[in-house]
């Protein structure tokens, strides 16, 4: 689990993850995340750009990173850059707090807390402390090794 507040909005998710001790990879089977945005003017579009949020965090919390040697960067194409695909999209719920208060932001709030539910969900799973992103599949194994 992992709780933030980002542009007023508060948001609280929970990740349910598979992690290959020997290979040191992740699949994230399930994400849960709910939202108290005040009051929610478009649901659907709301539901969307957070499903949107929860693909693009898991790209930076498992693969995104740009990579640099002698101050010249490495990641110049897609080729080397990985970001998410469809085939690691988990199943993702998402809800709303009922609320009256007035709206707020709805667009990014979901993706603040991906490093951290995930992190959480590894060392659930494992008992082993991941600390930087991303988390690669040496890190983890890295941190597998120390717990």
């Amino acid at each position: 689990m992992a709780l933030g507040i980002d542009a007023g909005t508060y948001v609280a998710t929970i990740a349910e993850a598979a992690v290959d001790v020997e290979r040191g990879a992740v699949r994230v089977k399930r994400v849960v995340s709910i939202q108290d945005m005040g009051v929610v003017v478009n649901p659907e579009g709301a539901r969307i750009q957070m499903e949107g949020c929860i693909t693009m965090g898991m790209g930076y919390a498992l693969s995104e990173e740009v990579r640099f040697k002698n101050g010249a960067v490495l990641d110049k194409n897609f080729d080397t850059y990985e970001i998410p695909r469809f085939s690691w999209v988990p199943k993702i719920e998402t809800g709303f707090i009922e609320s009256t208060a007035a709206s707020q932001g709805g667009g990014e709030p979901a993706i603040i807390v991906m490093g951290a539910v995930i992190a959480n969900a590894i060392y659930d799973a494992t008992g082993a402390h991941v600390l930087q992103l991303p988390m690669t599949p040496e890190r983890i194994k890295q941190a597998l090794r120390k717990a």
